[in-house]
Protein backbone atom coordinates (compact mmCIF):
# COMPACT_ATOMS: atom_id res chain seq x y z
CA UNK A 1 0.00 0.00 0.00
CA UNK A 2 2.82 2.48 1.06
CA UNK A 3 4.48 1.59 -2.22
CA UNK A 4 1.49 2.38 -4.26
CA UNK A 5 0.90 5.73 -2.51
CA UNK A 6 4.50 6.54 -3.09
CA UNK A 7 4.16 5.53 -6.98
CA UNK A 8 1.53 7.41 -7.37
CA UNK A 9 2.90 10.51 -5.53
CA UNK A 10 6.21 10.21 -8.25
CA UNK A 11 3.61 10.68 -10.98
CA UNK A 12 1.63 13.15 -9.57
CA UNK A 13 5.15 15.29 -9.37
CA UNK A 14 6.01 14.69 -13.06
CA UNK A 15 2.83 16.05 -14.53
CA UNK A 16 3.67 19.49 -12.94
CA UNK A 17 6.57 20.26 -15.19
CA UNK A 18 4.47 18.91 -18.06
CA UNK A 19 1.61 20.93 -17.28
CA UNK A 20 3.81 24.14 -16.76
CA UNK A 21 5.81 23.43 -20.11
CA UNK A 22 2.41 23.28 -22.22
CA UNK A 23 0.55 26.23 -20.39
CA UNK A 24 4.01 28.32 -21.04
CA UNK A 25 3.77 26.95 -25.16
CA UNK A 26 -0.18 27.65 -25.16
CA UNK A 27 0.60 31.19 -23.87
CA UNK A 28 3.16 31.66 -26.36
CA UNK A 29 0.90 30.65 -29.07
CA UNK A 30 -1.78 32.90 -27.95
CA UNK A 31 0.88 35.87 -27.97
CA UNK A 32 1.87 35.54 -31.46
CA UNK A 33 -1.77 34.07 -33.06
CA UNK A 34 -2.79 38.37 -33.69
CA UNK A 35 -0.32 39.29 -35.17
CA UNK A 36 0.23 35.78 -37.07
CA UNK A 37 -3.46 36.55 -38.20
CA UNK A 38 -2.94 39.73 -39.52
CA UNK A 39 0.25 38.67 -41.11
CA UNK A 40 -2.29 36.26 -43.38
CA UNK A 41 -4.66 38.73 -43.92
CA UNK A 42 -2.81 41.66 -45.18
CA UNK A 43 -0.62 38.90 -47.17
CA UNK A 44 -4.04 37.20 -48.89
CA UNK A 45 -5.29 40.87 -49.90
CA UNK A 46 -1.33 42.07 -50.84
CA UNK A 47 -1.24 38.82 -53.00
CA UNK A 48 -4.00 39.57 -55.42
CA UNK A 49 -6.35 42.87 -54.34
CA UNK A 50 -9.05 41.48 -56.15
CA UNK A 51 -9.60 39.42 -53.29
CA UNK A 52 -10.68 42.20 -50.98
CA UNK A 53 -12.62 43.90 -53.59
CA UNK A 54 -14.61 40.73 -54.50
CA UNK A 55 -15.07 40.24 -50.45
CA UNK A 56 -16.93 43.72 -50.66
CA UNK A 57 -19.10 42.90 -53.50
CA UNK A 58 -20.04 39.90 -52.17
CA UNK A 59 -20.89 41.44 -48.74
CA UNK A 60 -22.77 44.26 -50.81
CA UNK A 61 -25.10 42.04 -52.39
CA UNK A 62 -25.84 39.91 -49.32
CA UNK A 63 -27.32 43.32 -47.69
CA UNK A 64 -29.27 43.82 -50.83
CA UNK A 65 -31.17 40.58 -50.80
CA UNK A 66 -31.67 40.89 -46.78
CA UNK A 67 -33.42 43.37 -47.93
CA UNK A 68 -36.55 40.98 -48.74
CA UNK A 69 -36.69 40.40 -45.13
CA UNK A 70 -35.91 43.67 -43.62
CA UNK A 71 -38.29 45.28 -44.91
CA UNK A 72 -42.09 44.95 -44.28
CA UNK A 73 -43.43 46.14 -47.74
CA UNK A 74 -41.08 43.49 -49.33
CA UNK A 75 -41.98 40.61 -47.00
CA UNK A 76 -45.26 41.22 -47.39
CA UNK A 77 -44.99 40.51 -50.61
CA UNK A 78 -42.34 37.32 -50.77
CA UNK A 79 -42.80 35.91 -47.26
CA UNK A 80 -40.30 33.60 -46.37
CA UNK A 81 -39.56 32.30 -50.11
CA UNK A 82 -37.17 35.66 -49.46
CA UNK A 83 -34.36 33.54 -48.14
CA UNK A 84 -33.49 31.51 -51.36
CA UNK A 85 -32.57 34.98 -52.70
CA UNK A 86 -29.88 34.37 -49.79
CA UNK A 87 -28.97 31.51 -50.65
CA UNK A 88 -28.94 32.26 -54.74
CA UNK A 89 -26.38 34.88 -53.52
CA UNK A 90 -24.23 32.85 -51.59
CA UNK A 91 -23.99 30.31 -54.19
CA UNK A 92 -23.93 31.54 -57.21
CA UNK A 93 -21.60 34.82 -56.58
CA UNK A 94 -18.41 33.61 -57.87
CA UNK A 95 -14.55 35.17 -57.99
CA UNK A 96 -14.64 35.94 -61.91
CA UNK A 97 -17.60 36.85 -64.27
CA UNK A 98 -17.38 33.66 -66.36
CA UNK A 99 -18.21 31.82 -62.84
CA UNK A 100 -20.92 33.47 -62.10
CA UNK A 101 -22.91 33.81 -65.11
CA UNK A 102 -22.36 29.69 -65.60
CA UNK A 103 -23.95 29.20 -61.87
CA UNK A 104 -26.41 31.84 -62.54
CA UNK A 105 -27.95 30.81 -65.69
CA UNK A 106 -27.40 26.96 -64.48
CA UNK A 107 -29.24 27.61 -61.58
CA UNK A 108 -32.44 30.05 -63.58
CA UNK A 109 -32.58 27.34 -66.29
CA UNK A 110 -32.57 24.50 -64.09
CA UNK A 111 -35.34 26.15 -62.08
CA UNK A 112 -37.57 27.46 -64.80
CA UNK A 113 -37.49 23.52 -66.60
CA UNK A 114 -38.18 22.21 -63.30
CA UNK A 115 -41.42 24.70 -62.34
CA UNK A 116 -42.58 24.24 -65.80
CA UNK A 117 -42.58 20.61 -65.32
CA UNK A 118 -43.66 20.35 -62.12
CA UNK A 119 -46.92 22.71 -63.05
CA UNK A 120 -47.40 20.38 -66.02
CA UNK A 121 -47.50 16.88 -63.59
CA UNK A 122 -49.58 19.15 -60.85
CA UNK A 123 -52.52 19.58 -64.24
CA UNK A 124 -52.41 16.36 -64.93
CA UNK A 125 -52.19 14.63 -61.41
CA UNK A 126 -55.41 16.80 -60.88
CA UNK A 127 -57.23 15.27 -63.20
CA UNK A 128 -57.32 12.19 -61.74
CA UNK A 129 -58.84 10.51 -58.27
CA UNK A 130 -56.74 10.67 -54.72
CA UNK A 131 -55.00 7.24 -55.14
CA UNK A 132 -54.16 8.08 -58.76
CA UNK A 133 -52.29 11.26 -58.11
CA UNK A 134 -50.28 9.45 -55.32
CA UNK A 135 -48.82 6.81 -57.92
CA UNK A 136 -48.60 9.48 -60.66
CA UNK A 137 -46.62 11.77 -58.84
CA UNK A 138 -44.48 9.08 -57.37
CA UNK A 139 -44.19 7.56 -60.95
CA UNK A 140 -42.68 10.83 -62.29
CA UNK A 141 -40.64 11.60 -59.40
CA UNK A 142 -38.85 8.19 -60.49
CA UNK A 143 -38.33 8.29 -63.92
CA UNK A 144 -37.50 12.06 -63.96
CA UNK A 145 -35.14 11.60 -61.45
CA UNK A 146 -33.46 8.33 -63.11
CA UNK A 147 -33.36 10.07 -66.46
CA UNK A 148 -31.86 13.41 -64.89
CA UNK A 149 -29.26 11.60 -62.56
CA UNK A 150 -28.22 9.66 -66.23
CA UNK A 151 -28.11 12.78 -68.12
CA UNK A 152 -25.53 14.05 -65.47
CA UNK A 153 -23.12 11.28 -67.00
CA UNK A 154 -23.09 12.95 -70.89
CA UNK A 155 -19.55 14.25 -71.03
CA UNK A 156 -21.34 17.88 -72.58
CA UNK A 157 -23.81 18.04 -69.79
CA UNK A 158 -21.17 17.02 -67.51
CA UNK A 159 -19.05 20.02 -68.39
CA UNK A 160 -21.29 22.27 -68.65
CA UNK A 161 -24.95 21.77 -67.08
CA UNK A 162 -23.84 19.98 -64.39
CA UNK A 163 -25.19 22.38 -61.70
CA UNK A 164 -28.27 22.98 -63.79
CA UNK A 165 -29.59 19.16 -63.76
CA UNK A 166 -28.84 19.16 -59.66
CA UNK A 167 -31.13 22.56 -59.51
CA UNK A 168 -33.45 20.92 -61.63
CA UNK A 169 -33.95 17.51 -59.25
CA UNK A 170 -34.24 19.94 -56.12
CA UNK A 171 -37.06 22.11 -57.43
CA UNK A 172 -39.11 19.83 -59.29
CA UNK A 173 -38.95 16.88 -56.28
CA UNK A 174 -39.78 19.81 -54.02
CA UNK A 175 -42.58 21.28 -56.19
CA UNK A 176 -44.12 17.86 -56.86
CA UNK A 177 -44.00 16.09 -53.90
CA UNK A 178 -44.95 18.94 -51.69
CA UNK A 179 -47.69 19.52 -53.86
CA UNK A 180 -49.91 16.42 -52.83
CA UNK A 181 -50.20 18.06 -49.23
CA UNK A 182 -49.73 21.73 -50.03
CA UNK A 183 -52.88 23.70 -51.40
CA UNK A 184 -51.13 26.32 -52.60
CA UNK A 185 -48.03 24.77 -54.33
CA UNK A 186 -48.01 26.82 -57.03
CA UNK A 187 -48.45 30.32 -55.23
CA UNK A 188 -45.15 29.29 -53.32
CA UNK A 189 -43.22 28.16 -56.51
CA UNK A 190 -44.04 31.54 -58.30
CA UNK A 191 -42.28 33.13 -54.86
CA UNK A 192 -39.34 30.73 -55.41
CA UNK A 193 -38.84 31.50 -58.50
CA UNK A 194 -39.02 35.16 -58.35
CA UNK A 195 -36.76 35.47 -55.27
CA UNK A 196 -34.01 33.09 -57.53
CA UNK A 197 -34.60 35.49 -60.19
CA UNK A 198 -33.63 38.58 -57.52
CA UNK A 199 -30.45 36.42 -56.28
CA UNK A 200 -29.09 35.64 -60.42
CA UNK A 201 -30.28 39.41 -61.24
CA UNK A 202 -28.20 41.08 -58.49
CA UNK A 203 -24.92 38.38 -58.57
CA UNK A 204 -25.13 39.22 -62.62
CA UNK A 205 -25.27 42.74 -61.90
CA UNK A 206 -21.95 42.77 -59.44
CA UNK A 207 -20.30 40.42 -61.85
CA UNK A 208 -20.60 42.20 -65.07
CA UNK A 209 -20.72 46.01 -64.65
CA UNK A 210 -18.54 46.41 -60.73
CA UNK A 211 -14.97 45.80 -61.26
CA UNK A 212 -15.69 43.07 -63.40
CA UNK A 213 -13.02 39.72 -63.16
CA UNK A 214 -12.58 37.96 -66.32
CA UNK A 215 -12.21 34.19 -66.33
CA UNK A 216 -10.46 35.09 -69.98
CA UNK A 217 -7.93 37.51 -68.45
CA UNK A 218 -7.16 35.48 -65.83
CA UNK A 219 -6.65 32.16 -68.39
CA UNK A 220 -4.37 34.84 -70.71
CA UNK A 221 -2.08 36.33 -67.69
CA UNK A 222 -2.01 32.88 -65.99
CA UNK A 223 -0.62 31.42 -69.93
CA UNK A 224 1.92 34.35 -70.35
CA UNK A 225 3.20 33.33 -66.63
CA UNK A 226 3.73 29.80 -67.73
CA UNK A 227 6.77 30.99 -69.98
CA UNK A 228 8.67 32.84 -67.18
CA UNK A 229 8.50 29.84 -64.71
CA UNK A 230 9.39 27.29 -67.53
CA UNK A 231 12.46 29.93 -68.49
CA UNK A 232 13.51 30.30 -64.61
CA UNK A 233 13.62 26.49 -64.48
CA UNK A 234 15.76 26.47 -67.74
CA UNK A 235 18.00 29.00 -66.53
CA UNK A 236 18.86 27.52 -63.19
CA UNK A 237 18.98 24.08 -63.79
CA UNK A 238 22.05 24.53 -66.49
CA UNK A 239 23.55 26.80 -64.02
CA UNK A 240 23.09 24.48 -61.11
CA UNK A 241 24.53 21.64 -63.30
CA UNK A 242 27.77 23.71 -64.27
CA UNK A 243 28.11 24.82 -60.02
CA UNK A 244 31.84 24.30 -59.00
CA UNK A 245 32.13 22.26 -55.72
CA UNK A 246 32.68 25.93 -53.90
CA UNK A 247 29.17 26.89 -54.60
CA UNK A 248 27.65 24.02 -54.55
CA UNK A 249 28.64 23.59 -50.85
CA UNK A 250 27.46 27.03 -50.02
CA UNK A 251 24.19 25.84 -51.70
CA UNK A 252 23.45 23.19 -49.50
CA UNK A 253 24.57 25.19 -46.27
CA UNK A 254 22.35 27.88 -46.85
CA UNK A 255 18.65 27.88 -45.48
CA UNK A 256 16.79 28.51 -48.91
CA UNK A 257 14.99 25.24 -48.86
CA UNK A 258 12.95 26.02 -52.03
CA UNK A 259 14.10 24.83 -55.19
CA UNK A 260 13.63 27.71 -58.23
CA UNK A 261 14.63 24.75 -61.07
CA UNK A 262 10.96 22.57 -59.23
CA UNK A 263 9.23 25.83 -58.28
CA UNK A 264 9.45 26.90 -61.84
CA UNK A 265 8.01 24.18 -63.52
CA UNK A 266 5.47 22.96 -61.18
CA UNK A 267 2.80 24.92 -61.92
CA UNK A 268 2.96 24.52 -65.37
CA UNK A 269 2.48 20.76 -65.26
CA UNK A 270 -0.30 20.67 -62.96
CA UNK A 271 -2.16 23.22 -64.51
CA UNK A 272 -4.46 21.04 -66.83
CA UNK A 273 -7.93 21.20 -64.99
CA UNK A 274 -7.43 24.82 -63.86
CA UNK A 275 -6.56 25.60 -67.97
CA UNK A 276 -9.63 23.83 -68.23
CA UNK A 277 -11.86 25.40 -65.57
CA UNK A 278 -11.10 28.89 -66.85
CA UNK A 279 -11.32 28.20 -70.47
CA UNK A 280 -15.07 26.47 -69.60
CA UNK A 281 -15.87 30.16 -67.78
CA UNK A 282 -14.52 32.14 -70.30
CA UNK A 283 -16.72 30.45 -73.00
CA UNK A 284 -19.71 31.44 -71.03
CA UNK A 285 -18.47 35.24 -70.94
CA UNK A 286 -19.63 37.68 -73.62
CA UNK A 287 -17.40 39.90 -75.83
CA UNK A 288 -16.25 42.26 -73.67
CA UNK A 289 -12.51 43.21 -75.97
CA UNK A 290 -12.32 46.96 -77.37
CA UNK A 291 -13.20 44.51 -80.92
CA UNK A 292 -15.57 42.34 -79.62
CA UNK A 293 -13.14 39.75 -80.54
CA UNK A 294 -14.22 35.98 -79.74
CA UNK A 295 -12.20 34.86 -77.18
CA UNK A 296 -10.40 31.74 -78.02
CA UNK A 297 -9.81 29.74 -75.00
CA UNK A 298 -9.82 26.62 -76.88
CA UNK A 299 -6.49 27.64 -78.37
CA UNK A 300 -5.22 28.51 -75.00
CA UNK A 301 -6.02 25.08 -73.31
CA UNK A 302 -3.99 23.42 -76.46
CA UNK A 303 -1.35 25.98 -75.73
CA UNK A 304 -1.34 24.70 -71.98
CA UNK A 305 -1.03 21.17 -73.35
CA UNK A 306 2.43 22.05 -75.62
CA UNK A 307 3.96 23.78 -72.50
CA UNK A 308 3.01 20.87 -70.06
CA UNK A 309 4.79 18.38 -73.10
CA UNK A 310 7.68 21.19 -73.12
CA UNK A 311 7.70 20.87 -69.29
CA UNK A 312 8.27 17.20 -69.19
CA UNK A 313 11.63 17.65 -70.98
CA UNK A 314 12.73 19.81 -68.30
CA UNK A 315 11.47 17.35 -65.75
CA UNK A 316 14.13 15.23 -67.13
CA UNK A 317 16.67 17.65 -67.45
CA UNK A 318 16.23 18.23 -64.12
CA UNK A 319 16.40 14.58 -63.11
CA UNK A 320 20.11 14.40 -64.36
CA UNK A 321 21.21 16.71 -61.58
CA UNK A 322 19.98 14.01 -59.01
CA UNK A 323 21.33 10.98 -60.54
CA UNK A 324 23.98 8.24 -58.88
CA UNK A 325 26.71 8.41 -61.84
CA UNK A 326 27.42 11.74 -62.51
CA UNK A 327 30.04 13.23 -64.65
CA UNK A 328 33.44 14.18 -63.06
CA UNK A 329 32.94 18.55 -63.49
CA UNK A 330 36.74 18.78 -64.64
CA UNK A 331 34.60 17.25 -67.99
CA UNK A 332 31.90 19.08 -67.55
CA UNK A 333 33.84 22.09 -67.32
CA UNK A 334 34.66 21.79 -71.11
CA UNK A 335 31.15 22.18 -72.39
CA UNK A 336 29.99 24.67 -70.06
CA UNK A 337 29.87 27.83 -72.28
CA UNK A 338 27.87 26.09 -75.39
CA UNK A 339 25.37 24.96 -72.61
CA UNK A 340 24.79 27.93 -71.37
CA UNK A 341 24.77 29.91 -74.24
CA UNK A 342 22.28 27.45 -75.34
CA UNK A 343 20.00 28.02 -72.85
CA UNK A 344 20.56 31.33 -72.27
CA UNK A 345 19.16 31.71 -75.98
CA UNK A 346 16.58 29.66 -74.94
CA UNK A 347 15.45 31.81 -71.91
CA UNK A 348 15.04 34.51 -73.91
CA UNK A 349 12.94 32.96 -76.66
CA UNK A 350 10.58 31.70 -74.20
CA UNK A 351 10.50 35.27 -72.24
CA UNK A 352 9.24 37.04 -75.76
CA UNK A 353 6.59 34.37 -76.55
CA UNK A 354 5.75 35.41 -72.40
CA UNK A 355 6.08 38.74 -73.31
CA UNK A 356 4.07 38.77 -76.88
CA UNK A 357 1.43 36.78 -75.38
CA UNK A 358 0.74 38.96 -72.31
CA UNK A 359 0.86 42.16 -74.23
CA UNK A 360 -1.13 40.27 -77.15
CA UNK A 361 0.88 41.25 -79.96
CA UNK A 362 2.48 38.77 -82.77
CA UNK A 363 5.97 37.11 -81.84
CA UNK A 364 9.27 38.47 -83.07
CA UNK A 365 9.72 36.68 -86.77
CA UNK A 366 13.33 36.82 -85.37
CA UNK A 367 12.74 34.84 -82.29
CA UNK A 368 14.94 31.97 -82.99
CA UNK A 369 17.77 33.78 -83.87
CA UNK A 370 21.33 33.31 -85.22
CA UNK A 371 22.58 33.43 -81.82
CA UNK A 372 20.45 30.21 -80.89
CA UNK A 373 21.57 28.47 -84.44
CA UNK A 374 25.46 29.25 -83.09
CA UNK A 375 25.25 28.15 -79.89
CA UNK A 376 23.90 25.01 -80.86
CA UNK A 377 26.62 24.69 -83.20
CA UNK A 378 29.02 25.61 -80.57
CA UNK A 379 27.99 22.63 -78.48
CA UNK A 380 28.35 20.14 -81.63
CA UNK A 381 31.85 21.12 -81.94
CA UNK A 382 32.97 20.78 -78.48
CA UNK A 383 31.50 17.43 -78.37
CA UNK A 384 33.11 16.51 -81.63
CA UNK A 385 36.71 18.36 -79.85
CA UNK A 386 36.40 15.48 -77.76
CA UNK A 387 36.06 12.09 -79.02
CA UNK A 388 37.59 9.83 -76.42
CA UNK A 389 34.91 10.75 -74.03
CA UNK A 390 32.26 9.38 -75.65
CA UNK A 391 34.15 6.47 -78.12
CA UNK A 392 36.59 5.56 -74.90
CA UNK A 393 39.80 4.21 -74.46
CA UNK A 394 41.04 0.21 -74.44
CA UNK A 395 44.17 1.33 -71.74
CA UNK A 396 42.21 0.41 -68.92
CA UNK A 397 40.43 -3.66 -69.83
CA UNK A 398 41.59 -5.31 -66.78
CA UNK A 399 40.63 -2.34 -64.08
CA UNK A 400 36.95 -4.18 -63.80
CA UNK A 401 38.30 -7.85 -62.93
CA UNK A 402 40.79 -6.60 -60.67
CA UNK A 403 38.25 -4.44 -58.83
CA UNK A 404 36.19 -7.59 -58.57
CA UNK A 405 38.91 -9.78 -57.23
CA UNK A 406 39.97 -7.09 -54.77
CA UNK A 407 36.46 -7.02 -53.43
CA UNK A 408 36.16 -11.22 -53.02
CA UNK A 409 39.76 -10.93 -51.83
CA UNK A 410 38.30 -8.79 -48.51
CA UNK A 411 38.10 -5.72 -49.65
CA UNK A 412 34.09 -5.84 -48.37
CA UNK A 413 34.04 -2.42 -46.65
CA UNK A 414 34.21 -0.44 -49.43
CA UNK A 415 30.58 0.24 -50.77
CA UNK A 416 31.48 3.16 -53.02
CA UNK A 417 33.22 3.00 -56.78
CA UNK A 418 34.16 5.95 -57.98
CA UNK A 419 34.08 6.23 -61.91
CA UNK A 420 37.79 7.01 -62.53
CA UNK A 421 38.62 3.51 -60.79
CA UNK A 422 36.46 1.17 -62.44
CA UNK A 423 36.38 2.35 -66.03
CA UNK A 424 36.63 -0.40 -68.93
CA UNK A 425 35.73 -1.93 -72.11
CA UNK A 426 33.00 -4.74 -72.77
CA UNK A 427 35.79 -7.57 -72.60
CA UNK A 428 36.57 -6.30 -68.53
CA UNK A 429 32.99 -6.93 -68.16
CA UNK A 430 32.42 -10.15 -69.95
CA UNK A 431 35.26 -11.46 -67.76
CA UNK A 432 33.56 -10.27 -64.67
CA UNK A 433 30.49 -12.23 -65.72
CA UNK A 434 33.01 -15.46 -65.95
CA UNK A 435 34.11 -15.21 -62.27
CA UNK A 436 30.71 -14.09 -60.92
CA UNK A 437 30.33 -17.50 -60.43
CA UNK A 438 33.17 -18.01 -57.59
CA UNK A 439 31.41 -15.95 -54.99
CA UNK A 440 30.05 -17.63 -52.11
CA UNK A 441 26.22 -16.91 -50.59
CA UNK A 442 27.78 -14.36 -48.23
CA UNK A 443 28.56 -12.22 -51.29
CA UNK A 444 25.17 -11.37 -51.76
CA UNK A 445 25.76 -8.21 -49.61
CA UNK A 446 28.01 -7.09 -52.33
CA UNK A 447 25.04 -6.67 -55.21
CA UNK A 448 24.95 -3.06 -55.00
CA UNK A 449 28.70 -2.16 -55.25
CA UNK A 450 29.07 -5.07 -58.18
CA UNK A 451 26.11 -3.18 -60.06
CA UNK A 452 27.80 -0.19 -59.86
CA UNK A 453 30.73 -1.16 -61.14
CA UNK A 454 28.62 -3.04 -63.91
CA UNK A 455 27.20 0.09 -64.98
CA UNK A 456 30.37 2.41 -64.25
CA UNK A 457 32.41 -0.34 -66.78
CA UNK A 458 31.00 1.22 -69.74
CA UNK A 459 33.79 2.80 -71.98
CA UNK A 460 32.02 6.32 -72.28
CA UNK A 461 30.96 6.07 -68.73
CA UNK A 462 32.85 9.22 -67.75
CA UNK A 463 30.59 11.66 -70.54
CA UNK A 464 27.24 9.31 -70.56
CA UNK A 465 25.82 10.93 -68.13
CA UNK A 466 26.72 14.46 -69.66
CA UNK A 467 25.26 13.17 -73.35
CA UNK A 468 21.87 12.70 -71.78
CA UNK A 469 21.86 16.00 -70.50
CA UNK A 470 23.38 17.43 -73.61
CA UNK A 471 20.59 15.26 -75.63
CA UNK A 472 17.81 17.04 -73.38
CA UNK A 473 18.94 19.96 -73.83
CA UNK A 474 18.98 19.91 -77.56
CA UNK A 475 15.61 17.95 -77.39
CA UNK A 476 14.02 21.13 -75.59
CA UNK A 477 15.53 23.68 -78.54
CA UNK A 478 13.52 21.27 -81.06
CA UNK A 479 10.05 21.08 -78.76
CA UNK A 480 10.62 25.09 -78.72
CA UNK A 481 9.65 24.99 -82.25
CA UNK A 482 6.16 23.50 -81.55
CA UNK A 483 5.90 26.21 -78.73
CA UNK A 484 6.45 28.91 -81.18
CA UNK A 485 4.39 27.15 -83.37
CA UNK A 486 1.29 27.36 -81.07
CA UNK A 487 1.46 30.82 -79.63
CA UNK A 488 1.86 31.92 -83.40
CA UNK A 489 -1.44 29.92 -84.29
CA UNK A 490 -2.97 31.86 -80.88
CA UNK A 491 -2.17 35.35 -82.31
CA UNK A 492 -3.75 34.87 -85.81
CA UNK A 493 -6.86 33.68 -83.89
CA UNK A 494 -6.97 36.26 -81.33
CA UNK A 495 -6.05 39.23 -83.75
CA UNK A 496 -2.84 39.63 -81.80
CA UNK A 497 -1.51 43.37 -83.34
CA UNK A 498 1.44 43.36 -85.52
CA UNK A 499 5.02 43.60 -84.22
CA UNK A 500 7.17 46.04 -84.79
CA UNK A 501 10.82 46.41 -83.49
CA UNK A 502 9.86 49.40 -81.10
CA UNK A 503 7.74 47.01 -78.64
CA UNK A 504 10.90 45.45 -77.87
CA UNK A 505 11.92 48.82 -75.35
CA UNK A 506 8.53 49.51 -74.28
CA UNK A 507 7.45 46.28 -73.51
CA UNK A 508 10.34 44.57 -71.82
CA UNK A 509 8.82 43.50 -68.42
CA UNK A 510 9.13 40.98 -66.41
CA UNK A 511 6.28 39.90 -64.56
CA UNK A 512 6.71 37.27 -61.01
CA UNK A 513 5.51 34.22 -62.15
CA UNK A 514 4.25 32.95 -58.77
CA UNK A 515 2.45 36.21 -57.62
CA UNK A 516 0.36 36.19 -60.69
CA UNK A 517 0.29 32.80 -61.47
CA UNK A 518 -0.44 31.01 -58.07
CA UNK A 519 -3.13 33.48 -56.33
CA UNK A 520 -5.86 32.08 -59.41
CA UNK A 521 -6.29 28.94 -58.13
CA UNK A 522 -8.13 29.85 -54.50
CA UNK A 523 -10.87 32.06 -56.93
CA UNK A 524 -12.24 29.28 -58.68
CA UNK A 525 -13.87 26.23 -57.70
CA UNK A 526 -11.89 22.67 -59.50
CA UNK A 527 -15.53 21.84 -61.43
CA UNK A 528 -18.05 24.19 -63.03
CA UNK A 529 -20.47 22.32 -60.76
CA UNK A 530 -19.19 22.89 -57.33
Amino acid sequence: MGVEMEVSGDNNTNWVPIMKKRMNILGKKLKTFPKLTWKTIWKVGKDDPRRVIHSLKVGFSLTLVSLLYLMEPLFKGFGSSAIWAVMTVVVVLEFTAGATLCKGLNRGLGTLLAGSLAFLIEYVATESGHIFRAIFIGASVFFIGAAATYMRFFPYIKKNYDYGVVIFLLTFNLITVSSYRVDNVLKIAHERFYTIAIGCGICLLMSLLILPNWSGEDLHNFTAAKFEGLAKSIEACVNEYFRDEEQQKARENSSDLEDPIYNGYKTVLDSKSFDETLALYASWEPRHSRHCYRFPWQQYVKLGNVLRHFGYTIVALHGCLQTEIQTPRSVRAMFKDPCIRLAGEVTKALKELGDSIRHRRQCSPEILSDHLHEALQDLDNAIKSQPKLFIGSKNNSNKLALATIGIQSGALNSRRVTLSSVKTDTSALLEWKSKRGTINENSKSLRPTLSKIAITSLEFSDALPFAAFAALLVEIVARLDLVIEEVEELGRIAHFKEYHNSQNDDHNVVVDFEKHAMPLRNELPTHAGD
